[in-house]
């Protein structure tokens, strides 16, 4: 096992809590994903300790001070590190747990031991123990095994652990997606078997999950995945109508995920939302906009996410035949903070997709940008409103017309200043006034 995965620090604060646990005479272990990712050489994220304290004697060691009763009811405590440290452990007592009435918490819980707290959580690989004093590991469910056999296995019978709390459907396609584990067989037809129960998941908590799965490096396994099992089609049911009618579409996103070299969730959703923008059905691009629109807002995303999902959707065409654009087009695209994230999207979708760009599309987009500061590829405009309406302009559609038209000229290199921008305007204008 990898003792120092992690920094020194935390991995020493962890050590610390165990210590102080053993000195008072109870039992305390790593527990779960730390243990699971240091045998796999990865580096854990954090440490989570389990012990046969109860949350009181927690508290009564590490003193109430530097202790929080966050999940007190299920014999949760968060210790704190030194202050100012920001560190923090949970230390859980050994547990077992009641009906799951509510399919996410257990209606009550008992303490038992590390043993029988091994059996209530979800797969084998996260539920090993490890003692930092005698540096073994504690199997109690197989989990070496099926870390060694590339396995992910629920802990007993799979339905009843997915009947407990529905998101580990979820997390069993995350997992295996991560670790390019296969789903064992009993496992894997659980899934399919309770997908329709993942309804009794809050939104938020799917959306974490899909979030997590998209911005992973395996996405396109997670994708596979979300498909064989129905799972796809429960969390955004418009996905139906692509697997009963438009098996093309399904194998460009398959394939663009593949593709996509991005750790950002907004250029995977993008390009896992495509089919629906570029639906036949759908003509009007406000009816392409509200269906995306609608999907998005059925997963909670956060309106930041959804205006970058769809500018990806609604910008990628605009980069096809880059170079035959004009520049008063191009350039507020390459200035905007969210263009790294488009072009990762049209990296994906180059020679897959009809709209998307070619790579020499992408290249010269990608040349641009890097030539150039944003305030430079898109400036201040030179002019405004009231240097419209000074001209006698109502207010209405066609100053917004006349700043556009003069805007333009400005970022095609045409003009250069303000006095320039001035005289196009009074031009622009005196063109559109009626003549006697």
């Amino acid at each position: 096992m990898n003792a120092e995965a992690l920094p020194l620090s935390t991995r020493e604060f962890a050590m610390q809590i165990v210590h102080k646990l053993s000195d008072h005479g109870y039992q305390a272990l790593w527990a779960g994903g730390c243990v699971r990712d240091s045998l796999l050489g990865k580096q854990p994220s954090d440490y989570d300790v389990a012990t046969n304290a109860s949350p009181d004697q927690v508290i009564s060691v590490f003193g109430a001070g530097r202790t929080l009763a966050v999940g007190a009811a299920f014999g949760v405590i968060v210790v704190l590190g030194p202050k100012g440290s920001g560190l923090q452990t949970e230390v859980a007592t050994f547990r077992s747990d009641g009906n799951y009435s509510d399919g996410r918490r257990p209606d009550s819980v008992s303490f038992c031991s590390a043993e029988e707290d091994a059996q209530r959580r979800d797969f084998t690989i996260n539920g090993m123990f490890f003692d930092p004093l005698t540096e073994q590991v504690i199997d109690y469910v197989g989990g070496q095994s099926d870390l060694q056999s590339q396995t992910l296995r629920c802990i007993g019978r799979a339905e009843d652990r997915f009947r407990e709390d529905n998101l580990r459907m979820l997390r069993a396609i995350r997992f295996s997606a991560t670790y390019q584990f296969h789903l064992d067989p009993e496992t894997l037809q659980a899934v399919c078997d309770c997908a329709v129960n993942i309804h009794h998941v809050s939104r938020e908590r799917i959306l974490n999950e899909l979030r997590r799965m998209l911005q992973h490096a395996n996405r396109q396994q997670a994708f596979q995945l979300l498909l064989e099992t129905g799972l796809l089609l429960q969390i955004i049911p418009e996905f139906q109508s692509l697997t009963a009618t438009n098996q093309p579409a399904l194998e460009s996103v398959d394939r663009m995920l593949g593709r996509l070299k991005s750790s950002s969730f907004a250029p995977a959703a993008a390009l896992l939302l495509h089919p629906f923008c570029n639906d036949s059905r759908t003509h009007a691009v406000k009816q392409r906009t509200a269906k995306i629109d609608k999907i998005c807002r059925g997963l909670t995303m956060s309106r930041k996410d959804m205006d970058c999902i769809l500018w990806i959707l609604q910008t990628l065409p605009l980069l096809k035949e880059f170079s035959a654009q004009p520049l008063h087009v191009v350039r507020p695209i390459l200035a905007d903070p969210r263009a790294e994230q488009l072009l990762q999207a049209a990296h994906a979708a180059a020679g897959i997709l009809d709209s998307s760009p070619a790579v020499e599309d992408i290249a010269a987009a990608l040349t641009l940008q890097q030539q150039y500061s944003p305030e430079t590829l898109c400036p201040a405009p030179l002019i405004n409103g009231d240097d419209v309406q000074v001209l006698g302009i109502p207010p209405g559609p066609q100053i917004r017309q006349l700043l556009e038209s003069v805007r333009s000229a400005q970022l095609d290199h045409q003009i250069a200043d303000r006095s320039a921008a001035l005289e196009l305007l009074r031009s622009l204008v005196s063109d559109q006034s009626p003549q006697d």
